[in-house]
């Protein structure tokens, strides 16, 4: 079953506010893409879109090369799964998950075997019988997404329905999802706002801020190769340091900086410790220097002794932006006269340092 969705030049205003801006966006058939951004993006306005439930102000959305921007919900061979999951209080799990084979006048006894089929997939067999309020949260959102498998749609659409749960039952759930995704072999729709998700669940990330695509690409690219300043400082955690300078910016994750006792690495910075995050498996550490706040994240914990290090870091692990925030091929000349100015140099003073966190 084929799941290819497209978007093209979608745009949606409410009143005054422009929540679309010229979208376009192909999602291909079998990924796991995850549309990303911070509260008020547009991302779940997009979702909405392509679910049918919004109607764009101008372009189209096709599925396998048919428009579909005209049809109705239930006729576009999508099934949306909820942020509170949208389950019917009064219906037991089966009868939730049957509801909408009803509505297709799908025969009684077929409907029964591909209910039973599909929550014994989602192992839910044994509350088949109970009511939403007596399940718990993660069991919830099985018969969501089983109310959603069963319908056989070409794709899955999802507005964070993970939110709700707490930080555990997330991380259990994050590891359900893409098991359901490698078993059920179709196009997964995922919006979140948090990073972690994204990185980790999606084979496609598209970024969004004030209804632009800021850069869409694989976890690695995104976090690789950011396109521009708003990408390096959404994505990582801590997010990527960020040198001002009068030309543009310079971009360093705090992963790529280590820290050492002498300065003998191919750039140095005089630092103080100013406070340590101790996370068990590795430790973030936020350091003063002559040209600001910075932070370094490294493996291992309680190993630094030395409230005096050096912050070294290499030329091949910078982002160089220009005055405007647009990633510019990396320009090693530029680059190092930039960076010599931070372990010294007399362009020292032309810079300020502006910690991402």
């Amino acid at each position: 079953m084929s799941g290819n969705i497209g978007v093209h030049n979608v745009v949606k205003d409410f009143g005054a506010a422009k929540v679309l801006k010229d979208i376009s966006l192909d999602i291909e058939e079998g990924s796991f893409t995850i549309l990303l951004g911070p509260s008020g993006c547009g991302k779940s306005t997009l979702l909405r879109i392509i679910a049918g439930l919004e109607t764009p102000d101008a372009g189209f959305v096709t599925v396998d090369g048919e428009d579909i921007t005209d049809y109705e919900p239930k006729d576009r061979h999508i099934a949306m799964v909820f942020q509170n999951y949208a389950l019917y209080p009064h219906m037991t799990a089966f009868r939730n998950v049957e509801y909408g084979l009803k509505i297709r006048k799908i025969e009684k006894s077929e409907r029964r075997r591909m209910v039973n089929e599909v929550l014994e997939q989602v192992e839910l067999a044994d509350q088949a019988h109970k009511l939403p309020a007596q399940m718990s949260g993660g069991q919830r959102q099985r018969v969501a997404l089983a109310r959603a498998i069963v319908k056989r749609p070409k794709a899955f659409l999802m507005d964070e329905p993970l939110s709700n749960l707490d930080a555990k039952l997330r991380t259990q759930m994050r590891f359900e999802l893409i098991d359901m995704y490698k078993k059920l072999n179709t196009t997964f729709l995922y919006v979140t706002h948090d990073q972690v998700e994204a990185m980790s669940m999606g084979t496609y990330i598209v970024i969004m801020n004030q209804g632009v695509i800021m850069q869409q690409g694989t976890p690695r690219e995104i976090y690789e190769d950011p396109r521009n300043l708003f990408v390096a400082q959404f994505i990582g955690s801590p997010p990527a340091n960020i040198i001002e300078h009068e030309n543009g910016y310079i971009g360093i994750r705090p992963e790529n900086i280590t820290l050492s006792d002498t300065p003998d690495g191919e750039f140095c910075l005089p630092a103080r410790v100013h406070s340590a995050e101790q996370l068990g498996g590795e430790t973030i550490y936020h350091l003063n220097t002559s040209a600001g706040k910075i932070n370094v994240k490294i493996s291992g914990c309680w190993e630094q002794e030395n409230s005096e290090p050096y912050a070294v870091f290499n030329l091949d692990k910078t982002f160089l932006f220009d005055s405007k925030g647009n990633r510019i091929p990396d320009n090693d000349r530029v680059l190092r006269a930039v960076l010599r100015g931070l372990d010294g140099g007399e362009r020292l003073a032309a810079f300020s340092f502006q910690s991402a966190g």
